[in-house]
């Protein structure tokens, strides 16, 4: 059995190994010019790229290779596997200009055939936004808004008793006025746990599908390439702190790197530090969240994430999450 143990945590690795090996080629295949020079505006359906947890945006997004709970289903489908129960999550953002967006996520394990089955929900509304035109610049009269929804099915398991893979299908939908276009995309992600202080390797590859067509015109969705990492750099009977990085390779911009740092005391009391690099206007990032008891062995967590918009001011984000 142990000859059978280690064959498998080498098979493991050696899966992640290639797995980083091919991100890495189809990223060196993409368009020269991608490492250049931003391609803002080349994508649409961007509501996709809305991070979808408080807890994730306080440690600036470095959150591949660090969710554990259902938000897995957005960022990491892999990491489903580390959920050995039911759980529900619902996260509320109030964006600039008056934009909301929500995010609600359930997450199932599979007893008889293994593996953990997520399901998710996402919204954006702008709410009315006032008509204008060249002939009439202060409105029409009229009001009109635009809506963005997607339905996500998720899949993560384990593979041997260290790595785990999982994928994503998810509905598209957007309406404007009166206008709409459908479609879908999919997500394939990787987790490696190393046993060495929680530290862990995870790559994700997200919205990976065919273009969307509004009206007469066809536009692509934001395809994203990322991995990272995540380490505990202290480990201590009522004290943790857990240190994670990433990189990524949007579709549409020039590469990103997000850092963040996450301290639990007492595995109830949590504080969050971040910050975002090469990207279009935010950075720094911070928050803290609550765990709580729930009847015999689930948990209640509240998490807050402010996040530094620039000159679009902040964005502050709102996540419930019930394990039972």
């Amino acid at each position: 059995m142990n000859r059978i143990s280690r064959t498998l945590k080498r098979s493991g690795a050696t899966w992640l190994l290639r797995g980083a090996a091919t991100a890495l080629v189809i990223g060196l295949l993409l368009p020269s010019s991608g490492f250049g020079q931003a391609k803002v505006g080349t994508t649409g359906a961007q509501f996709l790229e809305i991070g979808v947890s408080a807890r994730a945006m306080g440690m600036a997004e470095a959150f591949t290779a660090t969710v554990d709970d259902v938000s897995a289903v957005y960022y990491n489908p892999a990491a489903l596997s580390y959920l050995f129960g039911r759980e529900v999550m619902a996260t509320y953002v109030s964006l600039p200009a008056d934009i909301n967006y929500g995010f609600a996520a359930f997450g199932l394990p599979l007893e008889s055939v293994g593996g953990v089955l997520g399901v998710a929900a996402y919204a954006l509304s702008t709410g009315d936004i006032v008509e204008r035109t060249y002939e009439r610049p202060l409105g029409t009269g009229r009001t009109f808004s635009a809506n963005d929804f997607a339905f996500a099915v998720s899949y993560g398991r384990y593979l041997t008793d260290r790595f785990s893979v999982g994928f994503t299908v998810r509905f598209i939908q957007q309406i404007a006025h009166d206008y709409s276009t459908s479609g879908w995309s999919a997500d394939v992600g990787t987790l490696y746990d190393t046993g060495f202080r929680g530290f862990k390797l995870a790559m994700s590859i997200s919205n990976f599908g065919p273009d969307l067509q509004f009206i007469d015109e066809d536009y692509p969705i934001p395809i994203n390439f990322k991995f990272g990492g995540s380490i505990n750099v202290v480990e201590a009977t009522d004290h943790l702190v857990t240190f994670a990085a990433e990189g990524s390779h949007p579709a549409d911009n020039l590469e990103k790197y997000n850092a963040g740092l996450e301290y639990t005391f007492n595995d109830r009391y949590i504080l969050r530090a971040g910050s975002r690099f090469n990207y279009d206007v935010d950075g720094l990032t911070f928050g803290g969240g609550l765990r709580l008891p729930f009847g015999e062995e689930g948990q209640i967590a509240v998490d807050y994430a402010y996040q530094d918009f620039g000159i679009l001011t902040e964005v502050h984000r709102f996540s419930l999450g019930l394990a039972f």
